[in-house]
């Protein structure tokens, strides 16, 4: 047994002897709210969530800690309309009660929802709490693979157009010409670094910045030489060999996938020690390979054909049974799209939609922490 099960199974072990009991006598759960409950005693998301202060002038402000458990819990249930989960509020006390409100007239309104949601997204409040569990939980382990992969997010909102290049006859006359033909003699100029060589030098929050986060059109291409187009966003993850999510990127639909691989890599390096890196063909590119490499771990990503060249030799057999570990990743991305609403997503701009995606990144951590010690 590993000392990861170890700690899952003590934890089993305290939440069933004393937390399930106590709760039985309050309140009838169901097998769903004994998942709620486990769940939200891995997260603790509260602890993250500041106390309102009692001497406010006017109406006391409603308490977000329970707001906080309520995101989780639609997360949960799956629910993509907020007004239908407060409904449902109203309606189960049991389910209620978990979420730290005894009566019906304490459930705020839809609007206080909406206020304190973004309030969540814009101090990324499910970034932080997804940090502290992955440091608490697997801080201390080897992780031994770390499998990257992104999936397609559909959103309701209008694409944002690029702006369209500047003809030379609106330019202004000031402007600086391009340098053209180095004189006879000298040295050519050196050329322009790529955002993937440049990311080798960033810190990971600096190279994110550049990327482009705007609701536009992607397109992606299938197995089958396919491309299916959708308008939205994309869901960049990094996954452990027990399906546990390391750090996870929202960034515009249009962003290449090999864009986020060196950012990703560096926060999850912050948080754990990763032994072998697992991508598509989609990231193989000299920059990632080196950068896996510096950051002390084992570049393996499928060969990608190059036009103009000759077929690559597939994997050696070692590093091709190794790769199959990248399966955690597409399970993850199906997960989150099939069970917790990344295909319906109603909430609108990158903020929302990445609070909205993280709090259903949060069930999915616990849930596959408890199935492990299970």
């Amino acid at each position: 047994m590993s000392a990861l099960t170890e700690r899952v199974a003590a934890f089993w072990d305290r939440v069933q002897t004393s937390l399930f009991p106590a709760l039985e006598e309050a309140v009838e759960l169901t097998a769903k709210l004994y998942q709620l409950v486990a769940i939200l005693e891995v997260l603790h998301i509260e602890r993250c969530v500041a106390t309102p202060s009692p001497y406010v002038r006017g109406v006391k402000p409603k308490d977000r800690r329970c707001l906080a458990r309520a995101c989780v819990a639609m997360a949960l249930y799956g629910g993509t309309d907020r007004a239908a989960f407060r409904e449902r509020l109203l309606g189960d006390t049991a389910l209620r009660k978990v979420c730290g409100w005894t009566a019906r007239g304490q459930v705020p309104s839809l609007s206080t929802f909406s206020r304190a949601f973004r309030a969540f997204a814009e101090t990324g409040l499910a970034d932080q709490v997804h940090a502290a569990l992955v440091q608490g939980w697997r801080g201390a382990d080897v992780v031994w693979h770390a499998a990257t992969d992104a999936t397609a997010i559909p959103a309701r909102e209008t694409p944002v157009t690029r702006a369209k290049p500047v003809l030379d006859a609106e330019k202004p006359k000031t402007a600086k010409r391009k340098p053209g033909r180095p004189k006879k003699g000298a040295a050519p100029l050196p050329p322009e670094p790529t955002r993937l060589e440049r990311q080798a030098a960033q810190e990971p929050e600096i190279a994110l910045l550049e990327l482009r986060t705007a609701c536009d059109v992607g397109g992606k291409r299938d197995s089958k030489g396919n491309t299916s187009y959708w308008v939205g966003y994309k869901f960049h993850v990094s996954v452990d060999e027990w399906g546990l999510p390391l750090a996870a990127v929202t960034t515009a639909a249009s962003v290449h996938d090999s864009q986020v691989a060196i950012p990703l890599f560096k926060l999850a390096s912050r948080r754990v020690t990763v032994l072998y890196d697992l991508l598509d063909k989609a990231y193989d590119a000299a920059p990632i390979h080196a950068l896996s490499a510096a950051l002390g771990h084992q570049p393996i990503i499928d060969r990608l054909k190059r036009r103009g060249q000759p077929p690559p030799p597939p994997l050696e057999p070692d590093r091709a049974e190794r790769f199959k570990g990248r399966t955690v990743a597409e399970c993850f991305n199906a997960r989150l799209k099939d069970e917790f609403g990344g295909l319906t997503a109603r909430v609108r701009g990158h903020r929302k939609v990445h609070a909205y995606l993280m709090f259903g990144l949060l069930v999915i951590f616990a849930d596959q922490l408890l199935r492990i010690g299970q």
